[in-house]
Order: C-alpha cells, then sequence, then structure tokens
C-alpha cells in the first residue's frame, strides 16, 4: 500500500531538508501512520510535492534504512520494514485528548504554531534533557 504521508518542509527551520524527512517518517512510524510494508513515496513525488531534490529524499531514505526503518526494493520502491509505534493504550488516548484540549486553549489565548512549538520544545527539553 503507498502511505498517506506527505512530507512538509520548513525552510526556516535550520535542520536540514533531509532531516525533516527521516524525522517526519519516524514521527509517522511512531504514530502509526506508516505501518509495516507500506511504500514510500518516490523521490519523484517528493520532489513534485515539497519542490526538494530527488536526492536529498534519497539521501532521507538512506539514512531511514541504516537505521533499519525502511528497504529499498529496486524496481519496486522502498517499503518501511518496521514500526515505532506501541500499543496504544487508555492512557494515551486520555493523553492524546488532555495535549488536543491544551492545543485549542494555546490557540484561543493568541499563540501561533511557531509559539506553541517553541514552548512544546522548551517543556520537552526541560522534562527530556537527554533527548
Amino acid at each position: 500500500m503507498v502511505s498517506a504521508v506527505e512530507f512538509r518542509i520548513d525552510r526556516r527551520s535550520g535542520v536540514a531538508t533531509y532531516l525533516q524527512i527521516v524525522q517526519q517518517v519516524q514521527q509517522a512510524l511512531r504514530l502509526g501512520i506508516l505501518v509495516e510494508g507500506d511504500r514510500l513515496p518516490t523521490a519523484a513525488q517528493v520532489a513534485a510535492s515539497t519542490k526538494v531534490n530527488p536526492n536529498t529524499t534519497l539521501k532521507a531514505y538512506r539514512e531511514l534504512e541504516r537505521e533499519g526503518l525502511v528497504e529499498p526494493r529496486p524496481g519496486l520502491g522502498t517499503f518501511v520494514s518496521r514500526t515505532l509505534a506501541r500499543p496504544e493504550s487508555a492512557a494515551d488516548a486520555l493523553l492524546r485528548e488532555e495535549l488536543r484540549s491544551w492545543m485549542d486553549r494555546a490557540r484561543t489565548e493568541g499563540l501561533d504554531r511557531e509559539d506553541v512549538q517553541a514552548l512544546v520544545n522548551s517543556v520537552l527539553q526541560d522534562r527530556y534533557p537527554d533527548g
């Protein structure tokens, strides 16, 4: 099955483009959006949708292959070989709902996406300093 992942590249983020692709695939794997057997978009498809050089996507896919997350199949594409998702629990559902509620409140208070991202990153760094 072809994946439903759509890459979004933030050219102002300071993060290398290929790493943004790697991180987005890893996130999709953690969230169960991508599962074992899914085919990633081709480098040409990613280039067409993001205006990224196909070689950048290939570099990202090689990194994901090195991590054991995807495998290239010549003539067929690049496929997810394992997931990072863990079985969803009731706690996950509750936390997700609380986070949605918090994000709604942040938006109501006038925070934009970058403000929320900065706040979340700050708390993550504070609570998970080794990450």
